[in-house]
């Protein structure tokens, strides 16, 4: 029994990352310029290779910026699925994302000439202010799951009235705003993989030593309460963590759609409940999803681009409609 429990869950974790290693290696050699499969970690390690540049300065980082955006959203995904207890539940879904965008929209068509480094700190401001009103608009009903879901909901709404309505007011600045908000790694720079680093280093092993806390919110509210966790402290603080991760995943990317929803929705079919291999895995996926929606979209339309938002929206719209419809069939 216990070779059965672990069995399958280490088989799709070491899945996950042989893919994600397959991955960044054909990243590393696609583009306008193909560097050959033999040559790519020479590229990698030999600053005198002639593809040097290329690889190690211009698709290493970017790469790694996907890769960490990936595992930030993946993983605030789990957190907010399992702590809501709503399978749709995900940054973009109960306002984060739109609060985070709103204001780096603000910060494009109002102040043009400021320097880089305020866009995503806007945003990550602006995915707090979203996760402050969440808080303030469902605190007397306890934090409970229907309360934030909804509120949220309702939140992303008004923020993306914002965001259509500086759109409208400045439609000669839209192109910046629009390759933002569509989510994009263009030019993204060791500083974007420094900016990320540390953040996703440290809170993504935090939520992993919280899986059992997340395990018994799946039990419900009742039941979590009569095993002693304090509901409100601890959902506040998985929420806390959720923000965070999510907040600097979209201030370093722009609003990804569907990774930190279907992620957690592929691990889970996977693996089940269990968030001790839950969360691993929907962090790992969450990495492929980036990268595979990048690298599509770089080499699609040679030499120009597709955002990678674009390329997740692709990518995991036919896996949303699969999750309605068998949900469907078992309400049925």
């Amino acid at each position: 029994m216990n070779g059965r429990s672990f069995g399958r869950p280490l088989v799709s974790l070491i899945a996950a990352l042989v893919l994600l290693i397959g991955l960044a290696v054909v990243y590393l050699h696609a583009g306008a310029v193909r560097v050959p499969y033999g040559s790519v970690w020479s590229a990698l390690t030999e600053s005198g290779h002639p593809s040097y540049f290329i690889v190690h300065q211009l698709r290493l980082p970017r790469l790694l910026v996907a890769m960490l955006a990936g595992i930030g959203l993946a993983v605030g995904g789990v957190i907010l699925q399992s702590v809501i207890r709503n399978p749709l539940a995900s940054p973009d879904v109960i306002g984060i994302t739109k609060g985070a965008g709103f204001m780096a929209a603000l910060v494009i068509f109002v102040f043009p000439k400021v320097p880089a480094y305020v866009l995503p700190v806007a945003a990550f401001a602006g995915a707090f202010a979203a996760f402050g009103l969440l808080l303030g608009l469902s605190r007397r009903l306890t934090l409970r799951p229907s309360a934030l879901a909804l509120v949220g909901i309702a939140i992303g709404t008004i923020f993306q009235a914002g965001i259509q309505y500086l759109i409208v007011r400045h439609p000669s600045d839209i192109n910046m705003a629009l390759l933002w908000l569509s989510g994009s790694l263009w030019n993204r720079s060791w500083a974007h993989v420094w900016s990320l680093l540390p953040w996703i280093a440290v809170l993504a092993p935090v939520v992993w030593a919280s899986y059992r806390k997340l395990n018994v919110f799946q039990l419900g509210d009742d039941m979590a309460a009569a095993l002693g966790v304090g509901i409100a402290r601890q959902r506040l603080w998985l929420l806390l963590l959720a923000v965070s991760l999510a907040g600097i995943s979209v201030a370093a990317v722009g609003a990804i759609a569907f990774v930190g929803l279907i992620a957690p929705h592929i691990a889970r079919s996977l693996v089940g409940g269990r968030h001790q291999w839950l969360v691993p895995l929907s962090a790992l996926i969450g990495a492929d999803l980036m990268l595979l929606g990048d690298l599509i979209g770089r080499v699609v339309i040679l030499p120009r681009e597709v955002p990678v938002g674009i390329m997740t929206a692709i990518i995991g719209t036919p896996y949303f409609l699969y999750l309605l419809r068998r949900s469907r069939r078992r309400g049925c």
